[in-house]
C-alpha cells in the first residue's frame, strides 16, 4: 500500500480500524479529519500540496507542477470537476486528489499506471491506489468468473482486462473519477473523452513533443541519479536522449539477447558511445532466463502480473541498477502502442476517407501477404462494441492460426481461452463477457481509439505491477496522459503511412535525438530465448502445477497442461496462453483465501 484516501466526516470502528493498520495520516482535509493516509517516501519529491480556506488538492505523483501553480488552480476552482480539468495541462503522471465543501474527488491517470480502487467500508467509500488494503479491510474474496477470464491470451478484452477481482473492490474505469460525498457515499463521475482525430501530423507531433518532453522532466529533474532503459530499439533511445538533457547522472542497462543475430544490440552500443552516464549491460547467461524464480513466493493482492515470464530477471537487473543510486527508471514501453501503424486504423479510414484508404490497403496487402477474401470481410464487417465482445465469447476456443490468418481490423483481440483450460473454466469466461457485452460502452466510438486505449492501459497496468515487484519506481512517460490525448487527435490517414517508421515520434523528436536512430525500421524478435527457456525451467514449471490452485478451483486440465510443457510447442505463439496461465497460477499460490478471509502480509487472516 502506498496510500489511501478519507472522505470528510467522522469515520466508524470499520474506517478506525483500517486507519489503525495504516501510517500516520499524511495529509488532513481542511476541516482538520484524517485524508490521505500513506508511505513516509511519498513525500519526497512526489507530493504538490496546496490548501485555500476550506479547500485542498493535492498531485500524488511525478507532475511539472509546482505548488503555486496548483494553488492558482484550486482559487478559480468552483468545484472538484474543475480542478481535474485544469490539471490535465500538467505534464507527467500522477493521481489528483481534491478536498472541496466536504466532497473528496480521487483520480488516477488514463494508462492506469496510476490506478484508484474504492470500496464500501462500513458506512463510507474509501478509495486507495492498490487493493490491498481494502481487500483485508473487507475480508475479501476472488472471483472466480473473473479468475477464469483472466486464463484469455494474451489478455482478456476490455472491460474483463481490468476488473477488479476482488468481491466488493471496484477499479476505476478509464476517464473517469470517483466522487466521495459529505454522506460518505462514492459515485463514478466522467471527466475525460476521447478526443476528434483531426490534428494533421505537424501539429500532432509538435503536441507529442512539448508533452513527452514535460513527461520525461517531471520524473528527472532532481531526482540525481534516473536510471532508462536502452535496448536499441526507437523508443527507449529516444527516451533516453531525452532524459540525459536533464538527469543529473544516467544509467542505462541493456540485457544481451540470447539469440546472436539480435540487431538491437548494434543500435544500443552506437547509443551508449554518444551518451554520457554509466551503461550497464547485463551479458547473455548472467541474468535469470524466462520463466526463472516461478517459485518463490511474492504477496501480489491485485492481479496477475502480466510479465511473470521475466519476473526474476527484472529483479536482479533492478537490484543493480539501485545500487548505482537509481530511485526512478524509464522505460520505453508504451512506444509501439500509441505509434505502429495498425490494421485497425485502416478500418476507420476506409470509411471516412474511401479513396484515400486505396492506396494504403495495396500497401499493407503486399506487405503483410493479406489473402483478398478475409481482407474484404473485415472492411464490410462493421459490428457495434457489444456484438463484437459478445462474439468473442463464443470464439474464445477458436484455433490461433485461424484468427491470425485475418486482418485485425476488429475491436481489440478478442483472445482466446488455452487448450488446457476446463469447460467449467471456458463456461464461466463466456458468460463473463457476454454479461460484460450487455452493459459496456467502448473507450471510444471509433474502433481505433478504443484499441489504443485499451493497449495503453495493459501498459500502464504493467508498469504499476512492475514498480511493486522490483521495488523502484518504473516509468513510461509514453503512456502520460498529454501525449496519449496528442496520439489520440492524430488524423487517420497521418497513422498509416508504411514509408515511413512510427512517423509521429520521428516527428516529435526530429532535432532532440540523432536521426539515424529515428530512422530505424526494424524490430527484433526473442522466440528462440523462449524456447531456451522452457527447456532450463521445465522442471519448475512442472512443480509450479504439482498442486495447482487453478486446479483446485476447477479452472486447469493438469494433465493437459503438463502434456503442454513436456512437449515443446511448435511455434512461439503457443508460449502466449502458458503465460497467461503461470501468471495466474503464480497469483493465486500468492494470495492463499481461506473461507474467511484473506491472508494478509504478515500471516495472520482479515
Amino acid at each position: 500500500m502506498r496510500f489511501i484516501v478519507l472522505p470528510d466526516r467522522p469515520s466508524g470502528p470499520a474506517v478506525a480500524a483500517l486507519a489503525a493498520a495504516a501510517p500516520a495520516p499524511l495529509l488532513r482535509h481542511p476541516s482538520g479529519r484524517p485524508w490521505i493516509l500513506g508511505d513516509r517516501d511519498l513525500a519526497l519529491g512526489e507530493i504538490r500540496h496546496t490548501v485555500l480556506g476550506d479547500r485542498a488538492a493535492v498531485l500524488l505523483g511525478p507532475s511539472t507542477a509546482t505548488v503555486r501553480g496548483l494553488s492558482h488552480v484550486l482559487a478559480r476552482a468552483h468545484a472538484p470537476r474543475d480542478v481535474a480539468a485544469a490539471a490535465r495541462a500538467f505534464g507527467g503522471c500522477f493521481h489528483l486528489v481534491v478536498s472541496m465543501n466536504r466532497r473528496t474527488w480521487v483520480q488516477g491517470s488514463l494508462s492506469s499506471a496510476r490506478q484508484v480502487f474504492h470500496a464500501r467500508v462500513g458506512e463510507v467509500v474509501v478509495a486507495s491506489d492498490r487493493p490491498d488494503p481494502l481487500v483485508r479491510a473487507l475480508g475479501a474474496t476472488v472471483r472466480d468468473e473473473l479468475l477464469a477470464a483472466r486464463l484469455i491470451a494474451p489478455w482478456p478484452p476490455w472491460p474483463l482486462s481490468e476488473a477488479s477481482l476482488w468481491h466488493g473492490v471496484e477499479s476505476l474505469p478509464t476517464g473517469t473519477a470517483l466522487e466521495i460525498g459529505p454522506d460518505g457515499r462514492g459515485r463514478v463521475v466522467r471527466r475525460w473523452d476521447p478526443p476528434e482525430p483531426h490534428l494533421p501530423l505537424p501539429e500532432a507531433a509538435a503536441l507529442v513533443r512539448e508533452a513527452l518532453c514535460d513527461g520525461v522532466r517531471a520524473r528527472v529533474r532532481g531526482a540525481g541519479v534516473v536510471s532508462a532503459d536502452l535496448s536499441g530499439g526507437m523508443d527507449s533511445t529516444s527516451l533516453c536522449f531525452l532524459a540525459a538533457e536533464h538527469a543529473d547522472r544516467l544509467v542505462t542497462s541493456r540485457m544481451e539477447a540470447h539469440d546472436p543475430a539480435d540487431e538491437d544490440r548494434v543500435w544500443a552500443e552506437r547509443a551508449a558511445g554518444m551518451l554520457p552516464g554509466e551503461h550497464l549491460v547485463f551479458r547473455r547467461g548472467t541474468t535469470p532466463t524466462w520463466f526463472s524464480g516461478l517459485l518463490d513466493h511474492v504477496d501480489d493482492l491485485e492481479e496477475p502480473f502480466a510479465w511473470i515470464r521475466t519476473r526474476a530477471a527484472l529483479r536482479a537487473t533492478t537490484r543493480q541498477i539501485a545500487e548505482c543510486g537509481s530511485r526512478v527508471h524509464l522505460t520505453g514501453h508504451g512506444g509501439d502502442e500509441l505509434f505502429l501503424s495498425k490494421p485497425v486504423h485502416l478500418h476507420e479510414l476506409a470509411r471516412r476517407r474511401p479513396l484515400a484508404a486505396v492506396r494504403h490497403l495495396r500497401a499493407h496487402r503486399a506487405l503483410y501477404r493479406w489473402r483478398t477474401g478475409p481482407l474484404l470481410r473485415g472492411l464490410r464487417e462493421n459490428a457495434s462494441f457489444a456484438d463484437w465482445l459478445a462474439a468473442s465469447a463464443d470464439r474464445l476456443t477458436t484455433q490461433a492460426h485461424t484468427l491470425a490468418a485475418a486482418p485485425a481490423f476488429t475491436w481489440g483481440l478478442g483472445g482466446l481461452m488455452p487448450p488446457w483450460a476446463t469447460r467449467d473454466a471456458v463456461e464461466a469466461a463466456r458468460t463473463t463477457l457476454r454479461e460484460a457485452a450487455g452493459r459496456a460502452v467502448p473507450l471510444s466510438p471509433g474502433r481505433s481509439q478504443h484499441s489504443l486505449i485499451q493497449e495503453v492501459r495493459e501498459c500502464g497496468a504493467a508498469m504499476r505491477h512492475t514498480s511493486r515487484v522490483t521495488g523502484m519506481a518504473w516509468e513510461a512517460p509514453y503512456v502520460d496522459d498529454r501525449v496519449v490525448e496528442a496520439v489520440l487527435s492524430l488524423r487517420h490517414r497521418d497513422r498509416v503511412d508504411l514509408t515511413r517508421y512510427k512517423p509521429v515520434l520521428s516527428e516529435a523528436l526530429r532535432g532532440l535525438v540523432p536521426a539515424p536512430f529515428l530512422g530505424r525500421t526494424t524490430k527484433s524478435e526473442y522466440s528462440a530465448e523462449a524456447y531456451r527457456a522452457l527447456r532450463r525451467n521445465r522442471a519448475d514449471l512442472l512443480s509450479l502445477f504439482e498442486d495447482s490452485r487453478l486446479a483446485r478451483r476447477g479452472l486447469v486440465d493438469l494433465d493437459a497442461l503438463r502434456r503442454a510443457l513436456t512437449v515443446p510447442p511448435p511455434t512461439a505463439l503457443a508460449f502466449v496462453p502458458l503465460v497467461s496461465t503461470v501468471a495466474c497460477e503464480v497469483w493465486a499460490r500468492s494470495i492463499q483465501v481461506p473461507a474467511g478471509g484473506v491472508r494478509t502480509r504478515g500471516g495472520e487472516h482479515a
